[in-house]
């Protein structure tokens, strides 16, 4: 267990797509003379693959020096490490959509067992959303529209897909497919995500927040996957793109930025430098 505690506020954040971004997720418009820095801060396959602007990358670096900003995403922990943030490791980092919780860059053994334990009793497991997932998945004419199937962490699994090339009425198959047997579906780009319904990064932030003892949390995050996140927090943020925006979802204490794209990660680390007190960062 992480040794650092606090009060007060602490900001929580999904990275991709909210705080960082490939290079088809920039979003960028206007003239090319005019776009801003960028900084790498993902490589994959030895090719650069995440970015965030200078700007939001001094805000970053500021907010993990305070110790108070927690990633919570749901790529898995080898995933998670690819990515090298600005500033010091974070004390708290929240992976697999809630199922991996990282303290001081190590995984709670104790947290990942309770939530498997925790999912036993709630959900189908993960083989049986696998195997319905084959027969959903098998070609469906001349054009082929799913690449690969991958499963995470050993508790769930995302389909890639061509968006162009999706049958008509598939993702609502999948849906009701998975909603029988207690997991939900979100659509990310060009992944479609099936998840328990008890795996969510809301229980993984509830640990982390009676850990540091504080007092008031904020969030940010642009997928239904982040919806429980948004809805507990004191203060949300929504970037104006992504699947939140799609389906019109909204939420009381939420706004949503005013730009698309890199931009909008550039306005969140602001938005999150100001919910802290000058004094916390």
């Amino acid at each position: 267990m992480s040794r650092h505690t606090t009060t007060g506020a602490i900001v929580f954040s999904d990275l991709d797509r909210t705080l960082v971004y490939s290079p088809s997720a920039l979003l960028l418009e206007g003239a090319d003379e005019s776009a801003p820095r960028l900084l790498c801060i993902e490589v994959h396959d030895g090719r650069p693959l995440s970015f965030v602007t200078e700007t939001a990358a001094a805000a970053l670096a500021t907010l993990a020096r305070s110790r108070r900003l927690v990633p919570a995403t749901t790529r898995t922990v080898e995933q998670y490490r690819r990515i090298h943030l600005p500033g010091p490791p974070p004390a708290y980092a929240i992976c697999a959509n809630g199922g991996r919780l990282l303290a001081d860059g190590v995984e709670d053994a104790d947290w990942s067992r309770a939530v498997v334990d925790a999912l036993a009793t709630t959900s189908a497991p993960l083989p049986e959303i696998l195997e319905q997932l084959a027969g959903l998945c098998t070609p469906r004419g001349e054009d082929p529209f799913v690449d690969k199937v991958r499963q995470a962490a050993d508790l769930f699994c995302y389909v890639v897909v061509k968006r162009s090339r999706v049958p008509a009425g598939w993702i609502d198959e999948v849906t009701g497919v998975a909603r029988e047997r207690g997991w939900e579906v979100s659509l990310q780009g060009r992944k479609v995500y099936l998840t328990p319904a008890g795996l969510d990064k809301a229980h993984a932030a509830a640990e982390v927040v009676a850990r540091l003892g504080a007092t008031t949390t904020s969030a940010a995050g642009d997928s239904l996957l982040d919806a429980a996140l948004l809805e507990t927090a004191d203060a949300a943020i929504v970037p104006r793109h992504g699947e939140l925006i799609e389906v019109g979802w909204s939420a009381p204490r939420a706004q949503v930025t005013r730009h698309a794209g890199v931009l909008a990660g550039e306005e969140i680390a602001a938005w999150m430098m100001e919910r802290l007190a000058p004094a916390q960062v």
